[in-house]
């Protein structure tokens, strides 16, 4: 089983609370800058699937990913199951067009009840990617960004990992 979805990253810090000395004020660059994002695969026991894309994530872009994915395990020799969300472009006539070529490939989809992201696990991944893990120096500049992110996104299951209780 594995969880789909989508997050953005950009030079706007997301940073929920800081410590400062007395007097001190603490700063952090926010610039405007593209949209950085990761469409990705993970499942409860940590084996995870990536792809970054800059700017706008369409359907056809979906269909290339779950394409990579479903070519990418289809060694595997067993039905894996993936919940998504019904964000349009996972549910547009062309992402729904596919979904009998999938299931040939091995790749069952299924969806998750509407406005429900606490059952997607990999909402968790998104917010400690977030929150906890992409270090300050990230927010320097757009190339900062991608490569912090590459470096969790790589180091995910080893150095960087998720216990789901």
């Amino acid at each position: 089983m594995f969880y789909f979805d989508q997050s953005g990253f950009n030079l706007t810090p997301v940073v929920p609370y800081a410590w400062q000395a007395r007097g001190q004020t603490l700063a952090i660059p926010s610039a405007a800058s593209a949209r950085l994002n990761v469409l990705g695969f993970l499942s409860p026991t940590n084996q995870s699937h990536f792809r970054t894309v800059t700017g706008t994530v369409t359907s056809a872009t979906v269909i290339a990913v779950l394409d990579a994915f479903a070519a990418q395990t289809a060694q595997a020799k067993k039905l894996r199951l993936v919940v998504l969300d019904n964000a349009p472009i996972h549910t547009s006539r062309a992402f729904q067009a596919r979904v009998t070529d999938w299931f040939r490939q091995g790749v069952a989809l299924h969806w998750l009840p509407p406005y429900s992201p606490e059952l997607n696990l990999i909402e968790i991944l998104w917010r400690k990617i977030k929150y906890q893990w992409l270090p300050l120096r990230a927010y320097l500049s757009f190339n900062h960004l991608q490569s912090e992110l590459q470096s969790i996104l790589d180091q995910f299951g080893s150095k960087y990992t998720i216990t789901f209780g």
